[in-house]
């Protein structure tokens, strides 16, 4: 018997009810695939209700804790009622930067049952890897003389040879096991300074991988044949901002933020990645027992696969597009689609 320690941090709004319908698919999976696998979870509380009671996000302990895991499985953060940055930098980026989420990737696929907002989207199916501990959210800044009209506010981007290399390297590998196919996206023509260290570190890994071709392009441009030629890319490559950009604008052209799932990566086995749906807590409908799980059980499913579960990953994607192609326009509660997604498996 196999037993992986999942954290568990259902966190704010919407997580606290999409979490459960991921566990119990993945449960689901394993039961059917007949694995020796068992999962042992523990649920960590960071939350907007924890810090308004507390005035704790994540603390050092916990995060220690944390490494003690195997995975991370993370449901939303964020709430209005709470300052914004607080959780964001107390929880998600404190994660991010003490259990080195190198890598930030985003499956961005059209399954079959989706709706696009584009006429026509043929068939698009690539991932974008963003880096996930440099450039412009390390919180290297200031302002000075705040509150006038002189005021004047710097976010420095920091960019290293380092962390652009392991980026760059995954997102290789990737691609070589992909279609053989590379775009790294960014502004050299005017950040000229980590703009063109990302140029020379892809220029300097590029000979490693002869089969895939590389090819660059301009965020700007990026995001226009994101929309009118989608089906070009295989795996695209670039910054932490410009990655947090582009990722929700491929998760809209295929279907919908409630359909995107990733995962945050420690490539070198550190320490546990972490796996979350990107929808954030929508505090608009929380609680309301309507929003899809469908990120969230695919998010679990990057998790099996991260640990090395690959039948149970394809069980649990295949589950997921046979929901998608049926599901029409009924109006389904999260606990349903969750059920009903879950009795598609074994």
């Amino acid at each position: 018997m196999t037993t992986f320690r999942i954290a568990v941090m259902p966190g704010d709004g919407i997580g606290t009810e999409v979490i459960p319908e991921g566990l119990k698919v993945l449960q689901r999976a394993i039961d059917a695939s007949g694995e020796p696998v068992e999962l042992v979870t523990t649920t960590f509380e960071a939350s907007a209700k924890r810090w308004h009671e507390t005035g704790e996000t994540l603390t050092d302990a916990e995060l220690a804790d944390l490494r003690t895991h195997d995975a991370i499985y993370f449901g939303a953060c964020g709430d209005p009622s709470v300052p914004s940055g607080v959780l964001e930098r107390g929880i998600i980026l404190k994660m991010r930067f003490g259990l080195e989420h190198a890598v930030n990737m985003r499956p961005s696929k059209f399954f079959a049952g989706a709706t696009s907002p584009l006429a026509d989207p043929g068939e698009i199916d690539f991932i974008v890897v963003r880096e996930g501990t440099e450039g412009s959210y390390t919180g290297q800044g200031g302002s000075l003389r705040t509150d006038t009209p002189h005021e004047v506010a710097t976010e420095v981007s920091v960019n290293t040879w380092y962390g652009i290399e392991r980026t760059v390297r995954f997102a290789f590998e990737k691609a070589q096991a992909r279609r053989q196919k590379l775009t790294y996206v960014h502004k050299h023509n005017v950040m000229v300074h980590a703009g063109h260290l990302w140029r020379r570190v892809v220029e300097h890994v590029a000979p490693e991988f002869p089969d895939v071709a590389v090819n660059y392009e301009h965020t700007d441009a990026c995001t226009i044949y994101m929309v009118t030629d989608p089906g070009r890319y295989d795996v695209i490559v670039t910054d932490n901002l410009f990655g947090d950009i582009l990722t929700d604008l491929a998760a809209a052209v295929t279907g919908g933020i409630g359909l995107a799932a990733s995962a945050n990566l420690n490539v070198d086995g550190t320490a546990p990645s972490l796996f979350e749906p990107i929808h954030g807590s929508a505090p608009d409908i929380a609680g309301q027992g309507i929003a899809d799980p469908t990120a969230t059980i695919l998010s679990a499913a990057l998790m099996a696969e991260s640990l090395g579960l690959d039948v149970v990953a394809k069980t649990i994607q295949t589950a997921v597009e046979a929901d998608l192609a049926e599901r029409g326009d009924a109006e389904r509660s999260t606990a349903e689609v969750g059920d009903a997604i879950a009795a598609r498996i074994g």
